[in-house]
């Protein structure tokens, strides 16, 4: 199974972005793309429009997709829900994203495959020490998506991806990764998936693919960057995906 995940970036020029993004995905090879900060229910149409090959599409909300999250899959989505994140913390704009996770079974080939795509609370000091505010609140919002992950069915494997807003090497993600049993295929990788900026010429890997194997299964992946450089939109300007990079991986089960 191939899978990608990016944040698609909610401001400037969306509507040709997502255009030019859905049509590269729809040339491109991936099973199951995950896609955060797709806010309005028309921007999800118009990639569903713009990405035939993907029949499938899970996201929820009428006007407004609750915590931006748009799954693509070209196998059957046979459920999905979307669980919101606790609301704590200083009051920011970011809280009418609605963060949380949306939580799908899709019909593999292979077998069902759970798939947990999610957006977690940005940390506006940059200090993801442990005490920091904004990682108490990642904290709490990684034990409301631990106790999802826990509930899966053992007999399912499990690939949890999206913008963690947390450094691989973060001791709060450690941490969680130890408490849901996941591990990380990029792990070890120092490159950032956030697009360097003057202001932050240095940032971090933000964006994240996490598995679990079924119970007495293997699951392994590798995986890569993908969408780094300026593509050609339909007017013929020149501009990028977005302010991150999307991550794809290609997983393996086996018994």
């Amino acid at each position: 199974m191939r899978l990608l995940t990016m944040n698609a970036l909610f401001t400037g020029d969306v509507p040709a972005r997502l255009r030019a993004l859905a049509a590269a995905l729809d040339r491109s090879d991936y099973d199951i793309v995950c896609l955060q900060e797709v806010m309005h229910r028309r921007h999800a149409r118009l990639i569903r429009d713009a990405a035939p090959g993907y029949r499938y599409l899970a996201c929820s909300g009428t006007v407004l997709l609750r915590g931006g999250l748009v799954m693509l899959s070209r196998w059957p989505i046979s459920r999905y829900r979307f669980v919101r994140y606790p609301t704590t913390g200083p009051v920011r704009g970011e809280l009418l994203m609605r963060k949380g996770a949306q939580v799908a079974s899709v019909a593999t080939p292979a077998g069902e495959l759970a798939v947990v795509n999610t957006h977690l609370s940005a940390n506006r000091d940059d200090d993801w020490s442990p005490t920091n505010r904004y990682t108490r609140i990642a904290a709490g919002e990684l034990a409301r998506l631990g106790a999802l992950i826990t509930a899966i069915d053992p007999s399912l494997p499990v690939a949890v991806v999206g913008d963690l807003n947390l450094p691989r090497d973060s001791a709060t993600l450690t941490d969680f990764l130890t408490a849901a049993g996941l591990s990380d295929i990029l792990a070890g990788d120092g490159r950032p998936t956030y697009r360097p900026t003057p202001r932050w010429p240095s940032p971090p890997a933000l964006d994240h693919i996490l598995i679990r194997a079924a119970a007495g299964e293997t699951l392994t992946g590798s995986a890569d960057f993908v969408f780094q450089d300026k593509v050609t939109l339909g007017d013929g300007r020149r501009a990028y995906l977005s302010d991150h990079y999307g991550v794809q991986a290609e997983l393996t089960r086996s018994k």
